[in-house]
């Protein structure tokens, strides 16, 4: 029997909030790198206003930016957008204007890449070109850990206490230019291999000073760039990580040290989880659909913030049984949603739900 549409929607369509911000339903658009940004200066462009406004009008009830670095040398390539200077702020600003006035919400992922950055982008014109750019060629010299380098990328420079001190200081920077632009959410990237992950592997992080060493040495990092961001983000508006909960080898970061760093994160006030997996070293990991709902459930169970789950999530129905089981309290969409920017509309006609309210009003005559 189908939900009523007014009284019951279904749990995927229905509307939530994180601290002040509300959303009209628990589908995310999941953080995708587009590489797009032609002059290499960080500055989004008309490309990344078409790309993030379409998904606003196509219903998702948060849109999470790809990951915008927080210095130049944080990029994962050149063609990266960033949030370190003032034109970015004023060109953000436009996105997440257009992204709210069709009644979705941003956050904006902040990250440093760490050893895996001045990579050449993953679009078909770059196809032949693998490993790390050089200098020449727009590159830079990347930072680490420690001198040891990502399988195919050149080494890093390793990061000394100073040096570590002035990137939490680029966070803290770039999350006020994010209240500047309108953002309505910062979500730190602590996943997939770069910085702050890589501080949290134990097969990356072999430092033996106050960063480095055992658990709480390795956890340092990823605290007091959540702390010091909390601090200055504005109170009402929400926290999020988005965190590797294991690097798929062992003896690597696994889900209970996750366990153990997401309650740590919970007491200086990070909001919500966004759990995906892997990224710090080469694992053969297998790919299939949901094959990371698991440690989603496994965190939510271990906390009392939201959790929102990502990875092959691409049917309504199978979306709506993830969170009718309890295992996360969102869902991110990224891949299908580059397919149908209108996802969510769709979601609502499978799941036996008609809301206008999905739809501009120049949109409706289309809907489902």
């Amino acid at each position: 029997m189908r939900p009523d549409p007014v009284t019951a929607p279904p749990v995927l369509l229905a509307p939530a909030q994180l601290r002040s911000l509300e959303m009209r339903n628990r589908i995310w658009l999941a953080p995708m790198c587009q590489y797009m940004v032609e002059a290499e200066d960080g500055v989004p462009t008309d490309w990344h206003l078409v790309h993030l406004g379409a998904r606003a009008t196509g219903g998702f009830g948060l849109i999470v930016t790809e990951a915008t670095a927080v210095s130049p040398e944080g990029r994962i390539s050149p063609q990266d957008t960033g949030l370190w200077n003032d034109e970015q702020v004023e060109a953000w600003r436009r996105i997440t204007r257009f992204c709210q006035a069709q009644g979705a919400p941003v956050a904006v992922q902040l990250a440093h890449a760490g050893r895996k950055a001045s990579t050449w982008p993953a679009l078909p014109r770059f196809s032949r070109r693998r490993g790390t750019v050089p200098e020449f060629a727009s590159g830079w010299r990347t930072v680490g850990p420690t001198a040891d380098p990502f399988p195919g990328l050149d080494a890093p420079d390793e990061l000394d206490t100073a040096q570590i001190g002035r990137i939490i200081e680029d966070f803290v920077a770039a999350a006020r230019r994010a209240e500047q632009a309108g953002f309505d959410a910062v979500e730190l990237h602590f996943a997939h291999g770069y910085l702050v992950h890589e501080f949290l592997s134990p097969l990356v992080n072999t430092r033996t000073d106050e960063y480095g060493g055992d658990g709480p040495g390795r956890r340092r990092l990823a605290l007091q760039i959540a702390a010091a961001v909390r601090e200055q983000w504005p109170q009402d508006h929400p926290l999020i990580v988005r965190l590797s909960a294991t690097d798929w080898i062992d003896g690597g970061w696994d889900i209970e040290q996750s366990v153990e760093l997401a309650r740590e994160l919970e007491k200086v006030g990070v909001d919500a989880l966004h759990v995906s997996t892997g990224g710090a070293v080469i694992a053969d990991i297998a790919v299939g659909p949901e094959y990371q709902v698991g440690f989603a459930r496994t965190l939510r169970d271990a906390v009392s913030m939201p959790v929102a789950a990502v990875g092959l999530i691409t049917d309504p129905r199978g979306a709506q049984d993830v969170l009718e089981r309890g295992d996360a309290d969102f869902v991110a969409v990224g891949r299908a949603a580059l397919r149908e920017p209108g996802w969510p509309q769709r979601a609502a006609h499978e799941l036996g739900m008609r809301d206008a309210a999905l739809y501009p009003g120049a949109y409706q005559r289309g809907s489902w």
